[in-house]
This record gives structure tokens, sequence and C-alpha cells, in this order.
């Protein structure tokens, strides 16, 4: 898989899935639902105030009087109702609208009706790179300041069950850091040695870790070469597990500003995944996003 467009493709043997969207009204969102039916990948649930999601339907062509399409009326608390229909299993995707994530994230995260799990919940990126010959997964650039080592550890496992969900059966894992030798003094090359020797005693399953690699020698076969880097992980890295939340965001921005890169992403580690996008992403960003997610359901 080279491509999101693939992954897309590859998404819609995930039959009869039903995504519930918290705050349907928004121009985007449904420009991405309407993508989504087209494209035959599933069907939906929108929640929010319904005269505003039927205006923005009606201005871009969405035919909500489709078999695989439910609005239901919900102007009080949109993201509770989102989130109940996944607890109650009338839906297997939770997907953001037009609504904060601090919102959404506190219905997720509620004792009664929420998606807990006792993971740690952690931000997954797949990254569609010009001139680079396979997607690249980042994790965690958007939920977890400074992970602990175990936290690290739960962060790599949510990242590797997305990967495994799109075809990725044993994803090379980097565990980044500023260099690539153990200095006491750099807690993110101690933790990533730590993380590395977990995978080895398989309290990391499914993978295979390696690090402290530095960015460089994580993604390229040529600097791993240079530097003399023996490693099964260093230069074909699949996911980039990074220290802190600083790196993964700057990365994530870095791909996207200066690389012109594509992106997926889902919040993983709830009992379903989450396309939890910015509000101000593109329709094809939520759409490779909700591709993600229902690739990535093979494994939940």
């Amino acid at each position: 898989m080279k491509t999101l467009s693939d992954l897309t493709r590859s998404a819609k043997n995930e039959t009869g899935k039903i995504v519930s969207v918290a705050n349907a009204a928004d121009e985007e969102v449904l420009k991405a639902v309407k993508e989504a039916l087209t494209e035959s990948l599933c069907s939906f649930i929108l929640f929010g105030n319904e005269n505003d999601i039927r205006t923005i339907s009606n201005s871009i062509g969405l035919d909500l009087s489709s078999s695989d399409l439910k609005v239901v009326n919900e102007e009080n608390d949109s993201a509770r109702a989102a989130v109940e229909a996944i607890h109650q299993k009338k839906a297997d995707i939770l997907m953001k609208g037009n609504i904060s994530s601090k919102s959404l994230l506190k219905a997720v995260l509620n004792k009664e009706y929420g998606l807990r799990t006792g993971k740690i919940l952690s931000h997954v990126a797949l990254f569609e790179i010009p001139n680079q010959d396979r997607l690249l997964f980042l994790t965690d650039s958007g939920m977890n300041i400074a992970p602990t080592l175990m936290e690290k550890a739960e962060i790599i496992n949510n990242a590797v069950q997305i990967a495994r969900g799109v075809g990725i059966d044993c994803p090379k894992v980097a565990a980044l850091a500023a260099v690539e030798v153990i200095n006491p003094s750099m807690q993110a090359t101690v933790d990533a040695a730590l993380l590395t020797q977990m995978q080895k005693r398989n309290q990391i399953r499914n993978c295979i870790v390696d690090g402290p690699l530095a960015f460089d020698n994580a993604i390229s076969s040529h600097a791993a070469e240079l530097k003399d880097i023996q490693s099964e992980v260093a230069g074909f890295a699949d996911i980039i597990a990074v220290p802190t939340i600083e790196v993964g965001n700057a990365l994530y921005k870095s791909f996207m500003y200066f690389a012109n890169a594509k992106v997926a992403a889902v919040v993983s580690g709830a009992s379903a995944p989450i396309v939890l996008t910015s509000r101000a992403d593109s329709a094809a960003t939520k759409l490779h996003s909700l591709s993600l997610a229902l690739a990535s359901l093979k494994k939940f």
C-alpha cells in the first residue's frame, strides 16, 4: 500500500460498518460523508441540529434520503449521543464533526456510557509523503504530552494495531531520539533502548522495535549505512514513535507544510476507532481518516 487512495480502496472490504458522527452540521464533514457513500464505504448516523444538517446537505448535493444515512436531531449533547451509539453497539466508528476535541473526548471517557478500555488513548497518523516509496505512521503527535516508558509501550501497541489493520503484519517501529546511541543524560535514548528490549521480551508484540534511532537513520537506509547501524528497522521504519508531543507535533506539521504530505489520522485505544480530525481539515483528509478507521477495524 503506497497511497492513501489505496487505503480507501482497501477500506471497501469492511462492509456493513456504521459511523456515528457528533455534530455533523459541518460542510467538510458532510462532503466526506457524501464521498464515502459514493465509494460505498459505510453507513452513517448523523447527530446534531437537523435543520443545519439539511441546509448544508442541500448546498453540497448530499441526499439525506439514502438508506445508508440516518439523521438524529440532537441539539443539546451530540457528543454523548454519538458516543452512546457506539457504546450500545449501534455503530462501529466515532467521527468528530463541528465540535471541539475536548467535548468529544470528555464523552469518550465517561465512565457510564463512554468507550474506555483501560488502555491509553493515543493519536496515530498515516502520511503519504511525496517521493517516498511507502506510507509512514507517526505517533503520538496529539494526545500524550510526555509519556512514561510504560505509556510509550502502550502508544506503540496502539499504533501497531492500526498498522496491522492496513496490512502491515509485523510493522517496524523506530523509537525516536536525537541520536542513535544511549546517553543517560537523554531520557529519550534510555526509554528507546528499553522499548527495544521490551519488544524482544514479548512485552510489546506483533512488531519489531529498535531504538534509539535519529530521524534520518530511521527512514533512510543510506543514512543508516553511513553510520554503520545494523538494524532491521533503520532505514525501513513503518512507524515513527516519538518521545514527546512536541517532537510529534513538529514532525506532523513539517510533513504537511514542507513536504506537502497527505494524512489520515485516528485515535486508538478506545473500544472503537475515533476519527478526530481538526475542524479545519479538508474533506479529503476526513475521508482518508475514515478509511484508516475502517481498515483498522480488522484488528479490533
